[in-house]
């Protein structure tokens, strides 16, 4: 029996870690028949040591979303690796450690600048330097943290993931005459690079223990890498403009 992306060709941003979501979506989506390319930022060396633990080989390219010299070659250079693309990740967030852990309301506009273009403005700049590659259409997946709440320590990554749900319903509502849906996967916390970057990430995490319905293990990211490859499949076809929540169901419940 084939696999749900058999002959899907995809790009995935964010692989820094064996523990991170998005090493998981990757190893997911090879397992379920898609080729894959890679996406790394500032240490590519990094990602191509972290890829060679995937069931299958592939190439990493260097891109800085915040690079318009990166984003405009990089159709090009996917394009010699897989012709095409159907699906899109994005698994990219940034702060500034001033803009974390408390400081939220002495952090400087520039730090906060940072943390929207990285976070949630490169949503539209990744996708728009891949649309040349999804002329059939496809699946654009990004990865959130729940904006509705004002989490411990999160501080201006909670505004710029606010921003980052916002994109995603706009991308939905522009694309959809291409055929290309927009969505996201909202993971609980997981002990990745991005959250050990947080000051106080334990005291955030810890809400899990005591609310979610589900057990919650940090050390686990396949829950969510497997939410990210079944957006990317076919078998959600109609569904654009989405939060899918891979989280334990704690956005569910009140104090």
């Amino acid at each position: 029996m084939s696999g749900i992306l058999e002959g899907k060709r995809v790009l995935i941003t964010g692989v820094l870690m064996e523990s991170s979501i998005a090493f998981h979506t990757a190893k997911l989506a090879q397992e379920q028949g898609a080729e894959i390319i890679l996406t790394a930022f500032p240490r590519p060396t990094l990602t191509e040591r972290i890829a060679k633990k995937l069931p299958k080989p592939t190439k990493v390219l260097e891109l800085d979303v915040t690079n318009e010299e990166h984003l405009g070659r990089l159709a090009d250079l996917v394009g010699e690796e897989l012709g095409a693309l159907d699906g899109v990740v994005h698994s990219i967030g940034f702060a500034p450690q001033d803009a974390l852990g408390g400081n939220f309301l002495n952090t400087p506009f520039e730090s906060v600048a940072t943390a929207m273009h990285v976070s949630a403005y490169s949503l539209k700049s990744l996708t728009m330097a891949c649309l040349p590659l999804m002329q059939n259409g496809g699946s654009v997946v990004g990865l959130t943290f729940d904006a509705q709440y004002a989490w411990p320590q999160y501080d201006w990554m909670g505004p710029a993931k606010a921003a980052l749900e916002a994109t995603s319903r706009y991308m939905a509502r522009d694309l959809g005459k291409q055929n290309i849906r927009c969505n996201l996967i909202s993971a609980g916390p997981i002990g990745s690079m991005a959250a050990k970057s947080i000051p106080g990430f334990g005291e955030l995490a810890a809400v899990w223990d005591s609310r979610a319905p589900l057990e919650w293990d940090l050390k686990d990211p396949e829950p969510a890498g497997r939410g990210v490859v079944a957006l990317l499949s076919d078998w959600f076809p109609k569904t654009t403009g989405e939060i899918i929540h891979v989280d334990g169901g704690l956005h569910a419940i009140g104090a």
